[in-house]
């Protein structure tokens, strides 16, 4: 598994290289069914067809794999997230820049706010933030970035 920042994909497995870190949600085989409707969640027995309840170890294993997983790395890909969300604001046509302006906000308040306790992506949000804010200034000073109204 890796990570996209605007300084490129970077790995993002654990220190024993077995499970990408940050896996626990939203991730094939992390709690979601296949097309099949098997695989964790599905039906109310376990992989080796145990009864109810198995759903509930299912979630504590997910849970587990979270709390294993560096809270820098999971803040840093929330951040990754609202500079994307920004990202689209900017380029819808017209832009919405009351929308975009939240986001880059958000994503201000945490880099801005967390520093060095985001880790080693502390120095790829600093520059995504500056790259953001740029975008922003930019966009808003155009003829038809300034005067645009902005739908919620």
């Amino acid at each position: 598994m890796s990570l996209w920042t605007p300084s490129g994909e970077h790995p993002v497995g654990d220190e024993r290289g077995t499970q990408p870190r940050g896996a626990a949600l939203g991730s094939p085989g992390a709690g979601s069914s296949g097309p099949d409707g098997s695989g964790p969640g599905a039906g109310s027995s376990g992989p080796d067809g145990s009864g109810p309840g198995a759903g509930q170890e299912d979630l504590e294993a997910l849970r587990r794999q979270l709390a294993d997983t560096p809270v820098d790395v999971i803040v840093a890909n929330h951040c990754y997230g609202l500079f994307e969300l920004a990202a689209v604001y900017l380029s819808e046509s017209p832009p919405r820049l009351e929308q975009a302006r939240t986001a880059i906000d958000a994503l201000g308040f945490l880099v801005d706010g967390l520093g060095e306790r985001l880790g080693d992506a502390h120095p790829a949000l600093r520059d995504a933030l500056a790259q953001i804010r740029l975008a922003f200034v930019q966009i808003s000073a155009a003829p038809t970035g300034g005067t645009t109204a902005d739908g919620a």
